[in-house]
């Protein structure tokens, strides 16, 4: 994996644009304690859906693209967002990956949040970094949370040091699921989902070489179990992806088969459904649920591409109606 890309230095030039077009994205730019820049994209400022498709290209490090299309594959709920990657395994899995769990339980200041976006690469406090090669270097970070507050004093103090930057560099962005910046980055997240899988079951990450991904923009919902369940079911039940993978075609066909989200145990109910039935215990459902509904695998050596999984419209029309 190049070590040219920073991914950090390109979210940063998106990070100036975000500020400086705050008042029409409808989001609020403030500075914290320590110095640190403090986006609201759906807590105290209302935020939209253009702050989310900006949000979303942040998570991904600068090094793919959003858009929102409008799609006959589920035509209840045509507006799709499309997150594609020429670097699919940077942009998803160094970058827009929500795996640092950041906490704080001391004092009034209790805080729980998962982190994503190019910071996480700087600070490699993951281990899924033991098996990704790639590295930032870079003077400013960037992250990205799924929270409707900002972080307090201890988990900014935290991220300075283990990204080895200055408070003062930071950019925290923080959405609540339940906003609709919030649900739209958490849906642009189809393609990283897939590549997510694809790690899990063990396919070589470098043979990934491009890819896109696309899911219905679910509507928001209040509740946050209802709208964690909605974002969920997007990809699970409706999320598409095409990926562009090296090697044998019989390993590209393999991978094909075992993406699809309808091979997981908890397959076949609302996310939410599932959410409430374990007790709010997230590590009980099926890691294999998180994946795209259907899914492409070209093997682009032979030109030879397999196909499975379907969009599942009424378990769709279930969660967002």
């Amino acid at each position: 994996m190049s070590a040219d890309i920073s991914v950090n230095a390109r979210a940063a030039a998106l990070v100036e644009r975000l500020v400086a077009d705050a008042a029409e994205l409808k989001i609020g730019v403030t500075r914290g304690p320590a110095g640190e820049t403090l986006i609201d994209c759906g807590s105290k400022y209302p935020g939209s859906i253009a702050a989310g498709l900006r949000l979303a290209e942040i998570c991904m490090g600068g090094l793919g693209a959003i858009t929102i299309e409008l799609s006959s594959a589920t035509p209840n709920w045509p507006a799709t967002l499309v997150s594609r990657s020429s670097n699919p395994v940077i942009a998803c899995l160094a970058s827009q990956y929500a795996g640092w769990r950041l906490s704080h339980s001391e004092g009034a200041e209790r805080f729980f949040a998962l982190g994503s976006g190019p910071a996480r690469a700087l600070a490699r406090r993951e281990p899924l970094f033991e098996k990704l090669a790639y590295a930032d270097r870079a003077a400013s970070a960037t992250l990205i949370l799924e929270s409707q507050s900002p972080p307090p004093a201890a988990i900014v103090g935290k991220v300075a040091q283990d990204c080895g930057v200055e408070a003062s560099k930071l950019n925290f962005i923080y959405a609540p699921t339940q906003s609709l910046a919030g649900s739209v980055q958490v849906v642009a997240r189809s393609l990283e989902v897939a590549l997510h899988k694809a790690f899990e079951l063990g396919f070589p990450l470098e043979r990934i070489v491009d890819g896109i991904g696309a899911a219905p923009l679910s509507p928001p919902h209040p509740d946050f179990v209802m709208a964690m369940g909605r974002t969920n079911d997007a990809i699970i039940y409706a999320g598409q992806v095409h990926l562009f993978v090296t090697g044998p075609a019989g390993e590209a066909r393999s991978l094909a088969e075992r993406l699809p989200s309808r091979g997981s145990r908890d397959y076949g109910r609302p996310f939410a459904e599932i959410f409430k039935g374990v007790k709010g215990d997230f590590y009980a459902i099926d890691p294999m649920l998180f994946s795209p509904a259907a899914v492409i695998v070209t093997a682009i050596e032979t030109g030879e591409s397999f196909r499975a999984g379907a969009v599942n419209l009424s378990l769709l029309d279930a969660s967002f109606a």
